[in-house]
């Protein structure tokens, strides 16, 4: 038997933008139903928003999404993080982090996902891993990419 963790995000009508936009960081297909493929009435403002969504990326990478209904605007990733005298300080619930077993790897989807994004601390060698980053993407999702090898 085995479980995986998937992490499932909440977006305010942009869950086909960041669907897309990690399919391509991680090089993956993306699968997509809308609230209308289920039967909502086409002309209900929620129809074409993402009801099921995932990313499955070639090195075994998954996240999904859905446009929460009624929800225009704003985001639900919610908070901030930053470095301050070495330390993270953030007021948000949750980082995503991506481990990868080479710097080539890890530099690869970082470069990806930085665009658009806030660097929270740049991806260098650090005390515990030959590679180590954090940033806030461009949907309000903070990551934290390691090396682990």
């Amino acid at each position: 038997m085995s479980t995986s963790l998937v992490p499932h995000l909440n977006f305010r009508g942009e869950a086909r933008e960041a669907l897309e936009f990690y399919a391509g960081a991680f090089d993956g297909t993306v699968s997509i139903r809308t609230y209308g493929d289920f039967g909502m009435p086409a002309e209900l403002p929620d129809a074409a928003k993402v009801v099921f969504g995932r990313v499955d990326g070639v090195d075994g990478f998954v996240v999904m999404a859905y446009d929460v209904p009624g929800a225009d605007s704003g985001t639900l990733q919610g908070g901030s993080t930053a470095r301050e005298n070495g330390l993270t300080i953030t007021d948000q619930p949750y980082f995503l982090a991506l481990d990868t077993a080479t710097l080539d790897a890890a530099a690869l989807r970082w470069s990806a996902l930085s665009e658009g994004a806030t660097v929270v601390e740049p991806l260098a060698a650090s005390a515990w891993s030959a590679g180590f980053g954090m940033l806030t993407d461009r949907f309000g999702v903070t990551w934290a990419v390691s090396v682990t090898a």
